[in-house]
């Protein structure tokens, strides 16, 4: 399925953005992930932020390099955006501070970027066209 150019370049800034963030758990980072994995959560949270942070860079490296795949990577991706949601979640709900997030507000206007997150993967790779366009 075609893409424009725009989306092509939108699809790998994302790719580049979720490979650095999947790095940055795994590195400097990594005590601001922990930070967010929701005390429910039945994993251990270090694991999480380590397996997490490993789906990220693979993710980010698809969106650029798997383009025959791209439709369902960003369509992989954006299920991963929902699914880490609840740590965004567990972050405001728990006034967490992380990643400069020190306030209500700072950690509540966070909330509305993971649709928009959702939709640039969708977008980005075609994945909400039907098939035969």
């Amino acid at each position: 399925m075609r893409t424009t150019k725009i989306q092509n370049i939108a699809r790998i800034v994302l790719g580049a953005f979720l490979t650095f963030a999947g790095a940055s758990h795994l590195t400097f980072n990594r005590t601001e992930f922990l930070a967010q994995v929701p005390k429910w959560l039945p994993i251990n949270p270090d694991l999480t932020v380590i397996l997490s942070g490993g789906v990220e860079v693979f993710l980010g490296l698809a969106l650029i390099f798997a383009i025959r795949y791209k439709r369902w990577v960003g369509i992989t991706a954006a299920i991963f955006f929902v699914l880490i949601f609840p740590g965004n979640i567990s972050q405001y709900v728990n006034k967490v501070n992380a990643f400069g997030l020190n306030t209500d507000n700072a950690r509540l206007i966070r909330l509305f970027f993971q649709p928009v997150l959702i939709l640039w993967a969708l977008w980005s790779t075609n994945a909400l066209k039907k098939n035969n366009q």
